[in-house]
């Protein structure tokens, strides 16, 4: 026997007596019979209490799964909330006799049990349950039977526990053996008033918690676009995916029942640099081996392909981390939403300034220009306290899984207080300064001067943060948020806050040290028409001359094609005119933009930026705007057939037609809805001039309710194709 329990202890480590215990999965064995020193021979365990079977009420239309809000999860194991109580029967060999008998329940999580980590919990049976505090009470005897009702922490670790079922004998310790049928899953309760996840509105819990389908808002400040995109947190093998996420991220167990430090981990497993973790991102157009991220019409697909492969899911941009991260947050119980920032500032030096350097002819410097501005950028909020913060900033949190910058050194952002950034109080953990500059910055316009110096041309103090929003609850509408992050524009509260950010750390350089004077008495704006993927449009440039003097403008518009990060990929679009400016009055100037001028060159969220600049001769100022714009996209048709009735079949069928004068190749469709069908793939070979494609798809929904279907088309020349339908499946 020696060489076989050399064999089972863990490998020496001088520092530790026990190993990490960072793993949900890996479990240690547990004595059926512990004795108490010499065990008599006579002594025969049958003579004691024994259990004989444990009833864990675990269907979903039973007490358990319903009193917890759990009965939407595909799983047949028991999942429960913290700090809330749940039934369970234990059937004995004889009745229960409470003076002579002693029996107790043991849950257990991960490989090295302790007491002290919160991961070996013994639950003694007493007369009165505490709210929030580990224990069990009898609550109905018969013949051989008890039913219990157990109470479990509000701070308890988030898992899968196993649980065994101890009886006391004078000689030794009996136990039930293991059974993973009595496996019970622990999950955060935004229903439970101690628990740090506690939200006390219902209907923001029924959306931020309960939904498995939601909006993301993409396109740009000037053209709003959404589509769906489904959660699926109670889909088939996505509850133990995600706990896998947090194995992936070593976190250790006694760490789970803290949300500040699940978000801060998950943050950056949900990407993949640094920690092969669930999702490649790829912002350049090319999607070799892998999916394209405007494919994905849901987080299920990637969670699951992650767990079985444990490799990177390609590819991902903001939107699908934001989905991915969304639904990691509501599986586990943390309330979370989606939030889109329009017009985001990626500042890469922090200093809240996005430089711009323009070359002698007032055009763009690429070569120099290191920021940018995304078109919108999606990251997650979740809701929780913030017990290691002052009072006050519990509420709202920014996590972010997009890799962006690196934070401690790893690609992740947040846990930050929505309510912190709003007063500029960004000294708080962590990652403010880079949220506080996302929604912050000031664009600056600069100039290299002949002795190397740069001269401010022209500033922008509005351009960055313009509009934030989030899914509207239980509508599909937007709801504008941007007030939780910022005062109003110019208001001395938003000042104040920006001092307060500075006098934290935000680096800001001030315009008194250069002699930045902006050309008052002209205005200039520029529109851009809405727009038809493969149509002609117009630019059309406005001045207004409020003096009385007459100028005359040297204008230059570049259009450039760009990725939605605001990377451009190549200018397809260069114009100068001269504009004569008369006294008190304003003038317009048309650009027209040929569909053959950009078709060739276009990526796949079809996005234009047009930089505007002018020089007015008579002063040498400059003014100067930049705008983003967003091409409409055709969208599928989605239409059902048959009866639609739970555990019946019936009919999807999914249309789109042609709109490019082109053949388009390569096709492929995705078709997926939470409760109706599993995410289905189709590829055609090619789609010719509008003509029309008709893909039909049979299946059997197995939950009533209303439901959602989403649809995405994609193939090189044409992404960013969506479709949705909102179904009621009836009860059958």
């Amino acid at each position: 026997t020696e060489t076989t329990d050399k064999e089972k202890k863990p490998p020496l480590n001088g520092r530790r007596a026990i190993p990490l215990n960072n793993s949900n999965d890996e479990e240690n064995e547990v004595p059926e019979m512990e004795g108490f020193g010499l065990i008599p021979r006579g002594f025969n365990p049958k003579d004691y209490l024994r259990v004989v079977d444990i009833h864990m009420f675990k269907e979903p239309h039973e007490i358990n799964k319903q009193q917890h809000h759990t009965d939407k999860y595909y799983n047949p194991k028991l999942i429960v909330r913290r700090g809330q109580s749940f039934q369970i029967q234990i059937d004995f060999n004889r009745p229960y006799r409470p003076e002579t008998d002693q029996f107790w329940l043991e849950y257990l999580i991960g490989r090295y049990p302790q007491q002290n980590k919160g991961t070996y919990i013994p639950v003694l049976v007493r007369d009165v349950l505490k709210p929030g505090e580990w224990g069990a009470k009898i609550t109905h005897k018969e013949n051989n039977s008890i039913r219990l009702s157990i109470m479990s922490s509000a701070t308890c670790i988030i898992g899968k526990f196993r649980l065994y079922v101890a009886v006391w004998t004078p000689f030794g310790i009996l136990r039930t053996h293991r059974n993973s049928a009595t496996d019970t899953y622990i999950l955060f309760n935004p229903w439970c008033q101690q628990d740090a996840v506690y939200l006390d509105d219902e209907r923001e819990k029924e959306e931020y918690v309960l939904n498995d389908v939601g909006i993301v808002f993409h396109g740009n400040i000037n053209d709003i676009k959404s589509r769906s995109w489904s959660y699926g947190q109670f889909e088939e093998n996505i509850l133990d995916a995600c706990l896998f996420l947090m194995d992936k991220a070593e976190l250790e167990l006694s760490g789970r029942g803290n949300p500040i430090k699940i978000c801060r981990v998950a943050s950056a497993v949900i990407n993949s640099r640094d920690d092969n973790g669930v999702i490649a991102g790829s912002w350049d157009n090319t999607y070799t081996y892998g999916v394209p991220p405007s494919a994905w019409t849901g987080s299920v697909d990637i969670l699951l392909e992650y767990y079985s492969s444990k490799q990177p899911v390609r590819y991902g941009q903001c939107w699908v981390f934001a989905g991915v991260f969304n639904t990691f947050l509501r599986c586990l119980g943390i309330p979370a939403r989606l939030i889109t920032n329009y017009s985001s500032a990626h500042d890469n030096n922090a200093n809240l300034q996005l430089d711009f350097f323009l070359d002698d002819e007032g055009k763009l410097d690429t070569k120099l220009t290191k920021d940018s501005v995304w078109n919108y950028h999606c990251w997650n909020e979740a809701w929780m306290t913030r017990p290691d913060l002052p009072v006050g900033f519990g509420g709202w949190q920014v996590v972010d899984g997009t890799p962006q910058e690196t934070s401690d050194g790893m690609y992740r952002c947040g846990p930050a207080s929505v309510q912190a950034i709003k007063h500029g109080h960004v000294c708080f953990q962590f990652d403010a300064p880079f949220v506080y500059a996302e929604v912050n910055s000031d664009i600056v316009y600069l100039k290299r001067a002949k002795n190397g110096t740069q001269v401010i041309e022209n500033i922008d103090t509005t351009h960055i943060g313009q509009l934030i929003v989030t899914k509207e609850i239980g509508r599909d509408g937007m709801m504008e948020i941007t007030e939780e992050y910022k005062f109003k524009e110019g208001s001395d509260e938003e000042r104040l806050a920006l001092e307060t950010a500075v006098m934290y750390g935000v680096k800001k350089h001030t315009l008194q040290d250069t002699s930045y004077q902006p050309q008052a008495d002209v205005e200039m704006e520029f529109q851009v028409q809405k727009a038809v993927l493969g149509s002609d449009f117009k630019v059309i440039i406005t001045f207004r001359n409020k003096s009385h003097n007459s100028y005359t403008a040297t204008t230059y518009l570049s259009g450039n094609i760009v990725f939605y990060t605001g990377v451009t990929k190549n200018e397809f679009k260069k114009h100068s005119f001269s504009a004569k400016l008369e006294p008190y009055s304003s003038s317009d100037f048309d650009v027209v933009i040929k569909s053959s001028e950009y078709l060739s060159d276009l990526l796949d969220q079809a996005s234009f930026h047009f930089f505007v600049t002018a020089r007015i001769n008579e002063t040498g100022k400059i003014l100067a705007l930049q705008k983003a714009t967003v091409l409409e996209i055709p969208a599928l048709r989605i239409k059902t057939q048959g009866a639609m009735v739970a555990d019946k079949e019936m009919s999807v069928i999914v249309e789109f037609t042609n709109p490019l004068k082109q053949t388009l190749e390569n096709v492929t469709l995705r078709l997926e809805g939470p409760g109706v069908l599993r995410t289905m793939k189709k590829e055609f070979r090619q789609i010719p001039t509008n003509s029309t494609l008709i893909w039909e798809v049979k299946c059997i929904p197995n939950r009533p309710g209303l439901r959602k279907l989403i649809a995405s088309l994609n193939c090189d020349a044409l992404r960013h194709v969506y479709g949705e339908l909102n179904v009621q499946i009836q009860k059958p």
